[in-house]
């Protein structure tokens, strides 16, 4: 069954949009997104102005001929075209990984440069089922299924570009068929048939079966995860408080709550939050510390300080691991926490002990070692070895956009609790699905 472009892009926020990307490899399934997509627009009023981008990892000498393949078939369609090129000296190990992180950041440049707030990829049904089968080889999908979930229908790249998978629901026999329609040729990727990489042996091993399975696993987790967020949001919105900038304080009725899965859920979000890690926590540490607070015993997870007083139960960042004043920054995502930018002539670094002569006005019942704990890990602007003062008060909004673990990356599964994060925080940003 070919696709329709309609049932597929029917429900995007496209008149949000003055422009919109396309990342098209020459594949099938890129071009059969590119086209499709292409199609869809031609037949709306005011449509946003489509831009195809590829990206040249510069990994294999084909890549550059395979850009121009797709420059020359856009330009036979009347379709703009770009090629990002990824420059620089490559990573030993970790290429894959690297080279993904590379390929977002390229077409979110791009997207920048063309006004465009939507990203489309053409991730596939197929994709999907052999993302879901890497995760439960490797244990990520266990537990609360969160790794179950497989790939997120949108993901928001740095608070501000949303990355679009329409094409999920949709296998690749179906979109080289349409393509094959329209006469229109695609690349294979050589590295598609190399079993040197992880996924091409999954693919290689799943029957249809076995496919359709894991498919099924990826739907009955994602609503698991959405709805576990949703539950953890509400704890998170009942019961914690920003009571000092960088220092957070959780009812400690949080702990004690009849639902364990979402107050489990909602201490890993809140202890990554405060400490700017990159992931959640993993489980099992997790229920460890929550079990520990609730015999009143505190704990380090995720970079942030976990302590019960009698006053409630405290997060801040630790002190350790912090930006030192080698890698004092002028502009960009703080420590993980903030996204922040200095005036001429300053730079950004923690407080550190001048926290001690800086502290902000607070309720005096607050316990003062941990009101200096939080300041001392908050970002201050320094103008050479002087402490000029926080650096949150010099950008609008206070340096807070959408908070850790998912400042680089957001996926659709977690908006709402990634909302209670923002609305904890004391965040203006509202995010909206695309």
């Amino acid at each position: 069954m070919q696709p329709d472009p309609r049932q597929i892009f029917d429900g995007i926020a496209f008149s949000r949009q003055t422009g919109v990307i396309a990342a098209v490899s020459g594949g099938g399934d890129s071009l059969a997104l590119l086209l499709l997509l292409k199609e869809f627009l031609d037949l709306q009023v005011g449509a946003p102005a489509l831009t195809a981008v590829t990206v040249d990892h510069a990994l294999r000498a084909e890549a550059a001929e395979e850009a121009r393949f797709v420059a020359a078939l856009c330009a036979s369609r009347g379709i703009a075209h770009c090629t990002m090129v990824w420059r620089g000296e490559k990573p030993a190990t970790g290429i894959s990984a690297a080279a993904r992180s590379a390929r977002l950041s390229l077409l979110a440049q791009a997207a920048r440069e063309a006004g465009a707030g939507l990203v489309f990829t053409g991730h596939t049904r197929d994709d999907q089922a052999e993302t879901v089968s890497m995760r439960a080889g490797r244990g990520t999908g266990r537990g609360t299924g969160l790794g179950g979930a497989g790939i997120a229908p949108a993901s928001l790249y740095e608070g501000a570009i949303w990355f679009v998978r329409p094409l999920l629901s949709h296998g690749r026999t179906d979109l080289r068929s349409y393509l094959a329609s329209r006469d229109v040729r695609w690349i294979d990727d050589p590295t598609n048939d190399d079993t040197t990489y992880e996924r091409v042996r999954v693919r290689r091993s799943l029957t249809a079966e076995m496919a359709a399975r894991r498919i099924a696993e990826a739907e009955t987790a994602a609503a698991r995860r959405i709805a576990l967020g949703a539950r953890a949001a509400r704890l998170i919105d009942g019961h914690a408080r920003c009571v000092a900038p960088g220092l957070y304080r959780v009812d400690p009725a949080f702990v004690e709550d009849a639902d364990a899965e979402a107050a489990l859920h909602a201490l890993r979000v809140l202890t990554a939050m405060a400490g700017g890690a990159l992931h959640l926590p993993s489980e099992e540490p997790s229920a460890h510390v929550l079990a520990g607070l609730r015999a009143g015993v505190c704990a380090t997870l995720s970079r942030a300080v976990i302590d019960r007083r009698a006053s409630g139960i405290y997060l801040h960042r630790e002190r350790r691991n912090l930006p030192t004043g080698n890698e004092a920054m002028r502009e960009g995502l703080w420590d993980r926490r903030y996204r922040l930018s200095a005036p001429e002539g300053m730079h950004i670094a923690p407080f550190g002990a001048a926290a001690h002569d800086l502290l902000p006005e607070a309720n005096p019942t607050l316990p003062q070692d941990l009101l200096f704990a939080a300041q001392f890990a908050e970002p201050a602007l320094w103008r050479g070895d002087v402490c000029v003062g926080p650096a949150r008060m010099a950008v609008p909004g206070n340096g807070i956009g959408v908070p850790a673990p998912w400042a680089h990356l957001l996926p659709s599964f977690d908006i709402d609790v990634a909302h209670a994060l923002i609305r904890l925080v004391g965040g203006k940003t509202v995010l909206k699905l695309p």
